[in-house]
């Protein structure tokens, strides 16, 4: 079976047992990584980049090796392939959680329970809570949903469209690591720099296509396009720029500004400054779009491996 075939077929599949399954609640793959991760860490850790740099290579070249012998091991049988293929999108996913974690934060303000999504909030983003009043909590929740949709799902299908099962898991390694030691503390602040470069770099399409299929998505196409050529510059993240910014102008509402992290303050430049304040339904809204983005982001990669292939067999008839 040609290689486009098994990934289309293999990631509508863990897509969908995404879907209906979710996360596993012990012995997730992503979590078993984590532990490795970590355990290289404690080994290598210097506060110098080199020694950062070499982590970075240990854990998520690890990741691919694996990967590649993976496949190795089921590419005679196509059946095999595609069931290894939709196992490790289902693993890499996170689209059912994200929505989880996001309703759970929007009924509580729904019932008046500023302190219960408070205590809810930390399972999907890394703001403090006690910061944010009720209309704080609901832009957090918005905002990472919109992230998310970029490193939980879209990410990962670009680089499986690519790679295949090594593309998929190595995507997903460089982004776990980038969540764990790729922020600027001071004992990240060298030591993770690599892994945070990287998953700039591994973002960076994941990133554009998300931003383009939330415009298309969404109710307002005009808008969107415009917050993110007027706002996305603006963001200190090259990826989370335009993927929030076109999910503000989608869904109306103003996105960014002062927020909170580890008890340091940011003021971040406003995406979208035309909308309207953030309310908790649209957290349920931006559930809904995000969905929708990571169905049709299955569609475009899965068609353009196809795509590629054709054109590649066009130049050599």
């Amino acid at each position: 079976m040609r290689a486009d075939r098994v990934f289309a077929y293999g990631a509508a599949a863990g897509l969908l047992g995404d879907l209906i399954l979710g996360d596993p609640r012990r012995g997730h793959p992503v979590a078993a990584f984590g532990r490795a991760a970590a355990a290289v860490e404690r080994v290598l850790w210097r506060d110098h980049r080199a020694w950062g740099a070499a982590h970075t290579a240990v854990c998520a070249g690890g990741a691919v090796a694996l990967g590649v012998l993976a496949r190795r091991v089921v590419r005679s049988s196509p059946a095999a392939s595609v069931a290894l293929t939709g196992l490790a999108t289902w693993a890499v996913v996170g689209g059912t959680s994200l929505a989880r974690e996001a309703r759970a934060v929007g009924r509580a303000l729904e019932a008046g329970d500023v302190e219960g999504a408070r205590a809810r909030l930390p399972h999907l983003c890394g703001r403090d809570p006690q910061a944010l009043d009720a209309d704080g909590i609901a832009r957090a929740v918005v905002e990472s949903v919109a992230e998310n949709t970029s490193d939980a799902v879209v990410g990962a299908l670009v680089w499986g469209a690519v790679g295949g099962v090594p593309g998929l898991v190595g995507f997903r390694a460089v982004n776990t690591l980038d969540a764990m030691v790729g922020h600027k503390s001071p004992r990240y602040r060298r030591y993770g720099w690599a892994s945070a470069r990287l998953d700039d770099l591994a973002g960076w399409p994941g990133a554009r296509l998300t931003a383009v299929l939330a415009a298309l998505a969404g109710p307002d196409p005009r808008a969107a396009v415009r917050a993110w050529r007027e706002d996305a510059d603006k963001h200190p993240s090259p990826n989370a720029g335009p993927v929030e910014a076109s999910f503000a102008g989608a869904l109306g509402v103003r996105l960014g500004g002062t927020l909170s992290y580890g008890g340091r303050i940011e003021h971040r430049p406003v995406l979208n400054g035309r909308g309207r304040t953030v309310g908790v339904g649209d957290i349920e809204r931006a559930v809904r779009l995000s969905r929708r983005v990571g169905w049709l982001a299955l569609g475009v990669c899965a068609g353009a491996g196809a795509s590629a292939r054709m054109l590649k067999k066009g130049r050599t008839s």
